[in-house]
């Protein structure tokens, strides 16, 4: 505005062309017509919340372990295929995954979609720890509600281009074994993002904010030992233990990281150690985690692990193989799509609870074994440059390197719930959950409409994606020419 009027009155016609790009009512109209779009889109969610919470809970109870998702992915697929989507299942060689689409040509807006559980979080919805008696298994990073809250927001984006409200393409690509499984990679690799202009998933949490800081790039891996068995006691000279070798291994990791980098992380898990005490194990196994902030950092780290493994095997003298399991890039941000994300995000808000939920709450927050905020609705949005980003590893990173990305967090849990527990399991199992969920819905559905009605901010979000990776880059995952570990959890699905 101060330009315009330090202008000198000898130049009207400029005066006039700078007030009319900023005034000129064919804006302002455009901007109330996408205003009015997203408005109704979201009526029209709200009139379908009970529909998709009882798919959410269908799902949550279902509880199926990465690459065994059959019945999940079977209900997400049906309920797209209901609404006229076309649905490509099992694609990438991966059985329970599949591709969604609807409309024709560009833009092409692409939602993922989570459905695995973790083993050993067997819960029911109650505020105490209460297992449910048919199943080990549990959502307890709620990707029940991921799922359904991005099929839900692609239906809504279908009915506008089928309005001829939208122009393009919407897809749902259904994601298995973000687990520790890295279904995302597999897909990536396979090309399964070619031709998406963009990217937009979610993750269930404790906050509602816009995914604006990175994630830890990730390689997992098991090392099995092979060796010689003995009885304990009578001739364990005859013998060579790999569970000796597996001992080995972790010691010398455990001094090793005094010597990587701070921000590096090492986890691991004895998953086979013997069969009984008085007989010297012919086969024991551990299963590996390396992550780093970086994706260049994490295979030099990876590579030390391995060097650990090869040096128990030989004091021990037993065999030992290993077999890469997973492995992820640390999420890329793209600014732009943030900042729409963001704008949406905040004209949807957070969620409101009843006083019978904060009780609940603070029930549940009584077998906290840490301090947690006070339960209150969860109605802020976060700032963008907040701090609040993914703290461990997802798949979703190799994705964000192949096309732009952008994510948010929504409050599915009450404050203090952290991710991977029984008592996330337990408020995913409840209306807070769906409450959380449909932030998300609403906010992909918004988000999705933006992109859609100015491809202006698509180009972009891509021009930002290609200053990003390099001039250089070439997408290669860390999992090499593997196929998908269907059996990682032990039952391979068909």
């Amino acid at each position: 505005m101060r330009l315009i009027f330090s202008l000198p009155l000898k130049y009207p016609l400029l005066l006039l062309i700078l007030a009319g790009l900023f005034f000129h009512p064919a804006v302002a109209q455009k901007k109330d017509r996408n205003e009015k779009i997203k408005k109704n889109a979201i009526e029209e969610l709200e009139q379908k919340r009970d529909l998709y919470k009882q798919m959410a809970m269908d799902i949550w109870n279902y509880a199926e372990l990465g690459y065994q998702e059959q019945k999940s992915t079977a209900l997400l697929q049906s309920t797209l295929a209901e609404n006229e989507f076309e649905v490509e299942q099992g694609v990438a060689g991966i059985p329970t995954s599949f591709v969604a689409s609807y409309g024709t040509g560009h833009p092409v807006i692409a939602i993922l979609a989570e459905y695995d559980a973790l083993p050993g979080f067997s819960q029911t919805s109650a505020p105490k720890r209460e297992s449910k008696p048919d199943s080990n298994n549990g959502h307890a990073c709620g990707h029940h509600l991921f799922g359904v809250g991005a099929v839900a927001a692609a239906i809504e984006i279908k009915e506008l281009i089928k309005q001829n409200a939208l122009p393009g393409t919407v897809k749902v690509i259904g994601t298995p074994a973000e687990e520790g499984g890295a279904g995302k990679v597999y897909m990536t690799r396979e090309g399964i993002f070619e031709g998406v202009d963009a990217v937009l998933h979610w993750h269930p949490g404790n906050y509602n904010a816009v995914i604006g800081s990175s994630t830890l790039a990730n390689i997992s891996a098991k090392f099995r030992f092979y060796g010689s068995s003995a009885h304990a006691a009578g001739a364990p000279d005859k013998g060579r233990s790999s569970l000796d070798a597996v001992e080995a291994m972790n010691h010398m990791v455990n001094l090793m990281r005094e010597h990587i980098p701070s921000d590096n992380l090492i986890h691991y898990v004895i998953s086979h150690g013997g069969e009984a005490p008085n007989v010297v194990p012919d086969f024991a196994e551990s299963y590996y985690y390396a992550r780093s902030p970086d994706k260049d950092d994490v295979m030099p780290l990876f590579e030390r692990i391995v060097a650990t493994a090869r040096g128990a095997s030989i004091g021990t003298e037993v065999d030992m193989d290993y077999e890469v399991i997973s492995g992820s890039y640390n999420i890329l941000i793209n600014s732009a799509l943030a900042d729409v994300m963001q704008k949406n995000l905040e004209m949807v808000g957070g969620v409101k609870y009843t006083e019978d939920e904060k009780q609940y709450g603070r029930e549940l927050q009584k077998t906290f074994e840490f301090s947690a905020p006070e339960v209150e609705s969860v109605e802020e949005v976060l700032p963008l440059d907040n701090d609040h980003g993914i703290k461990g590893s997802t798949d979703v990173g190799d994705v964000s390197w192949f096309v732009p990305t952008v994510g948010l967090m929504a409050a599915t849990w009450i404050a203090g719930t952290p991710g991977h527990s029984w008592q996330a399991v337990a408020c995913g199992g409840t209306d807070i959950g769906i409450k959380g969920m449909y932030v998300a819905a609403k906010t992909l559905t918004a988000t999705a409409i933006d992109l859609m009605k100015d491809t202006a901010l698509l180009e972009k979000a891509r021009e930002e994606h290609v200053k990003n990776v390099g001039p250089d880059f070439e997408y290669k995952s860390f999992v090499g020419d593997r196929l998908p570990p269907l059996d990682y959890r032990g039952k391979k699905t068909e």
